[in-house]
């Protein structure tokens, strides 16, 4: 009876889900919202009382859905398109994600320092966990800009849409980077610049190299595989994408850049029974932003987020109309965009689901005040998706940046 239960409430949370997106792409509603409230109506606080209170199972499915949403953004980028932009995503998803970090977790810093008599279990948070907080809270969220630009059917001027897309699907491993290696560094005491400088560098680096091998090894295979079915050919895509985040984080590398990276080389070469894997892997990228934000919305205790509301409002403010665009501004100061331009990538500063998976990850390692910071992130992600998302496109017209019909 209890696998009959468990197949009725996946399936009846999966069709939830699919209607939502429907609902989300009619009103112009981030599907993440809508993804997130079903899986809180359905936790042990809503209407489904599912208890559910596993960071590590919740880790580890955030994982796996990050590497193949990535890879299926990487397979889906078309190279003419981000080549004119590529310069400024790569700063923004690089340097941007760094900026933001250091001034939002400077700011947590002081912020819950300062006013450490109104905290609800932050008082005495140290420098370290500011800046881990920053980390987490530094990279923008592609399903939620892609559904939002799509679903709106913007038709931004110059080359705005591509450079949001481009950071949003960027950004991420850098996030990734940042936050694993400030959980080492509090777990071990290790605060050394010099040893943070070189384990990030490294893992940059490698995962650069061993994604762009694995991406022209994934295309050589597949041409070469001769496989006697069409179906298998999307299964083999699945492993070798599989194999390379695992042996790319195992040699010391970022497993994150490497698939995203690998995804970009394949989408850009011919391969074998290409549009069967790139719908498969679209598919499958669907199924995974579900899953991953319907466990995220079963994690979360909607009782717990009323105590650190005022704590989560206040960094989340911080980060959209101050730490954004700083990070914007300083970024773009090399090259010709007007300050409308530059207002309006602040505004599309999106977070998401990425943020509240690496906020499992203190969680996790068991680091003190985690489940603290797991609310804190979980409030500015939705501040963040109600307030800039609902507005992107109305702010884009008040800006003047849609091209008339």
């Amino acid at each position: 009876m209890l696998s009959e239960q468990l197949f009725i409430i996946a399936g009846v949370l999966l069709l939830a889900s699919i209607f939502a997106s429907k609902a989300a792409i009619k009103f112009g509603i981030p599907a993440l919202l809508l993804f997130l409230g079903i899986g809180m109506l359905a936790g042990s606080e809503g209407i489904g009382g599912i208890y559910f209170d596993d960071p590590r199972l919740t880790q580890l499915i955030g994982t796996l859905a990050l590497t193949l949403i990535l890879f299926a953004a990487g397979l889906d980028t078309e190279w003419q398109r981000i080549r004119p932009v590529f310069a400024k995503g790569l700063i923004l998803a690089t340097v941007g994600v760094i900026i933001t970090a250091i001034i939002v977790g400077l700011f947590a810093w002081f912020i819950l320092g300062s006013f450490s008599s109104f905290n609800v279990g932050l008082q005495g948070i140290t420098w370290q966990q500011g800046l881990l907080l920053g980390a987490i809270v530094s990279s923008t969220d592609a399903a939620a800009v892609f559904s939002i630009l799509r679903a709106s059917n913007l038709n931004l001027k110059g080359n705005l849409q591509p450079l949001l897309e481009l950071e949003s699907c960027s950004n991420d491993p850098m996030a990734v980077l940042l936050t694993v290696e400030l959980v080492k560094i509090i777990i071990t005491s290790n605060t050394s610049p010099i040893t943070f400088g070189l384990s990030l560098m490294q893992q940059l680096v490698v995962g650069m190299i061993l994604g762009y091998g694995a991406g022209r090894g994934i295309v050589w295979v597949l041409n070469n595989l001769r496989l006697s079915s069409q179906g298998l050919y999307p299964v083999a895509t699945l492993a070798l994408v599989l194999l390379t985040s695992g042996v790319t984080t195992v040699v010391g590398g970022n497993g994150f850049l490497a698939v995203y990276i690998a995804g970009i080389v394949m989408g850009n070469y011919k391969f074998t029974c290409q549009e069967t894997i790139i719908s498969f892997h679209d598919g499958l990228s669907w199924l995974m932003q579900i899953i991953m934000f319907l466990v995220l919305g079963l994690l979360v205790f909607p009782s717990q987020l009323l105590p650190i509301a005022w704590i989560g409002l206040t960094i989340a403010l911080f980060l959209i109309f101050v730490a954004r665009p700083i990070s914007v501004f300083l970024c773009l100061l090399p090259f010709r965009l007007n300050v409308r331009e530059k207002i309006f990538l602040s505004w599309g500063g999106l977070r998401g689901a990425v943020p509240i998976v690496l906020a499992t990850f203190p969680l996790a390692a068991r680091i003190s005040d985690a489940s603290q910071l797991f609310n804190v992130v979980f409030f500015v992600v939705l501040i963040s998706v109600l307030s800039q998302g609902l507005s992107l496109t109305p702010v884009a017209r008040w800006l003047g940046l849609i091209n008339n019909p």
